[in-house]
């Protein structure tokens, strides 16, 4: 579903923020990107998704190599990725709603799929009572489940989540890590990231620890 091989990626300083990466992640699989702040943990997330090109290396998503693919092609695969921030992303003057069917909107469903599909997401994520508030208007873990349908909601092969727990309390981010385990039960592959030791104690998922840009 992923591979990375010897990826770098240099940002003009003397120190590279990924260090020939070679990473594969198999369909369905559920993985722990993990290390420091400053090991390059988002930037790999960044990598995956297109958002940031490597500077060398090639890196192989669902069969398509990103340093080949057309522009409209790889629009194309974006709308198969969701990708989920620690500090959520919402816009605050759109609705729980709107928020969600944005990421539809976007990519051109007409108004009575977005709908249904919108619908069936909040129902998921038991947020129907709260389609119609704003996200100042809601709690940490609310605006994250949010976050988490917006992400989900086109029903992507692959879910990024950058700390996504980062800014929740421990009860809240045992509630959040239950929903990701569900969506990766569904059939989705999963990368989390994230630097809580907390997090990953007594887990069997796979554990991927970067430290310097470098897998350790």
């Amino acid at each position: 579903m992923i591979q990375l091989f010897q990826v770098y990626k240099n940002f003009g300083s003397k120190n590279p923020a990924l260090l020939d990466i070679n990473l594969t992640v198999k369909k369905g699989e559920f993985v722990f990107i993990t290390g420091p702040s400053g090991a390059g943990k988002t930037t790999l997330l960044k990598i995956i998704f297109c958002a940031e090109r490597p500077t060398s290396g090639n890196v192989l998503v669902h069969g398509r190599n990103l340093n080949r693919i057309k522009e409209r092609d790889l629009s194309l695969l974006r709308r198969r990725i969701g990708v989920v921030f620690q500090d959520f992303k919402l816009l605050p003057r759109r609705n729980v709603f709107e928020n969600v069917a944005l990421a539809l909107e976007i990519i051109g469903f007409p108004l009575p799929m977005i709908r249904k599909k919108v619908h069936q997401t909040l129902r998921y994520l038991s947020l129907t009572n709260k389609e119609g508030y704003y996200p100042p208007q809601l709690s940490g873990g609310e605006q994250q489940r949010v976050a988490i349908a917006r992400a989900i909601v086109n029903n992507p092969l692959i879910l990024l989540a950058d700390e996504p727990t980062g800014n929740l309390d421990p009860d809240l981010t045992m509630e959040i890590m239950a929903l990701l385990k569900e969506i990766h039960i569904r059939g989705t592959t999963v990368l989390v990231a994230t630097h809580s030791k907390e997090l990953l104690k007594g887990t069997t998922r796979r554990i991927v620890t970067l430290n310097k840009g470098r897998i350790v």
